[in-house]
């Protein structure tokens, strides 16, 4: 007789230390920094402090971080880690390969944010709406609080691959933020506007938990913004 399988949920612990495992290869929390302090990691991940303890339990014995009596926890300088690296960019061409790459990556991560997000990391990208609200407001663009919102998705997912790749991709993606940001000041309101409700539609999928409108929306705001930088016309980068 074959038997339906049942999901196992992955224990809290176990989520929490991947999670900050992932944060601390990323550089989030570089070496020797100290890590933010046990009440506020544990309001952010939504969890007790003995389960975030737990976590941090497991970082110490793998030598991730070190605690120092009075002080915190510290991370410790790691000998194996190996950065992800992408070329740089240098042409329209590689930006235009860079957003095909975030269409891909974060389409996926939009879809997962929606179904494991916890009430901290909505925060963070509800904060970066908040911002990027607050700018359009005042006729600007605002490429950190931009890339924070997208950032807060990948960590949302509660996947350390999403999330790497993210930061690895901080400068080729803030090139082409802040090329779409200019694209858009020539618009004036209007095209601000249009991006403030694409990261709003993103947002509100994801805080309903709806990971197919998540993923959705966040490849339409790409593909928007994509389209609104090079006016439609793209470079034809088939191999000859």
């Amino acid at each position: 007789m074959v038997t339906a399988k049942t999901k196992t949920r992955m224990p809290l612990a176990e989520q929490v230390y991947r999670s900050l495992h992932g944060r601390i290869a990323n550089g989030d929390y570089p070496a020797n920094e100290k890590l933010p302090p046990e009440m506020k990691l544990a309001e952010e991940f939504g969890v007790s402090r003995p389960v975030l303890r737990a976590a941090l339990e497991r970082l110490r014995k793998e030598g991730v971080v070190n605690s120092r009596q009075g002080a915190g926890t510290f991370v410790r300088q790691s000998q194996t880690s190996v950065p992800i690296g992408f070329a740089k960019v240098e042409t329209l061409a590689d930006v235009q390969r860079c957003y095909e790459f975030r269409i891909n990556l974060e389409t996926e991560a939009a879809a997962l944010a929606a179904e494991r997000h916890n009430p901290g990391l909505l925060a963070e990208t509800e904060q970066a709406l908040e911002l990027l609200r607050a700018a359009t407001g005042s006729l600007q663009h605002r490429e950190d609080a931009d890339f924070m919102f997208h950032s807060s998705i990948a960590r949302a997912s509660n996947n350390h691959y999403f999330e790497a790749a993210f930061r690895a991709l901080r400068d080729h993606v803030n090139v082409g933020m802040k090329l779409h940001g200019e694209s858009l000041m020539n618009d004036g309101r209007k095209g601000l506007e249009e991006v403030l409700a694409e990261h709003t539609d993103i947002y509100e999928a994801i805080r309903n938990r709806d990971p197919e409108e998540a993923r959705a929306r966040m490849r339409l705001h790409l593909e928007h913004s994509r389209d609104r930088l090079f006016g439609g016309g793209q470079f034809d980068l088939r191999l000859t």
